[in-house]
């Protein structure tokens, strides 16, 4: 993955799908945690990330970028994710094409809250 995504979103998007999770683990760890894996995930995505801010977006494709933010919490830290269509021209078919990404898109949130929280209990 290369680092070359806009940290802001662009001014065409629209959020598509929203989850939220917890992980009883230091903000900071699950974060860098977080980074990593999605650092290592894809070689055809761009990466932005703002380390202060504990947020990292992931953009690939024509239409598709995921915003991730990790927060403090009371039990450790919730992690917060976005799917965006962010097509510029023909934006309406954005969920068309990536409609198998939106329909594995809960599958693979919880999966990587998995992965994360084993990690980081090792």
């Amino acid at each position: 993955m290369t680092e070359s995504a806009p940290l802001e979103r662009p001014a065409r998007s629209t959020p598509l799908r929203a989850y939220a999770g917890e992980i009883h683990a230091d903000p900071d760890a699950v974060f860098a945690a977080l980074e990593r894996r999605l650092r290592e995930g894809s070689t055809e995505s761009t990466l932005a990330v703002d380390r202060a801010g504990r947020f990292v977006a992931v953009q690939g494709g024509w239409w598709y970028r995921a915003e991730y933010r990790v927060l403090a919490s009371d039990d450790g830290a919730r992690i917060e994710h976005e799917v965006l269509n962010v097509a510029p021209r023909l934006h309406w078919a954005g969920p068309l094409a990536g409609r198998r990404v939106l329909a594995d898109s809960p599958a693979a949130f919880g999966a990587l809250l998995t992965g994360l929280a084993a990690e980081l209990e090792r």
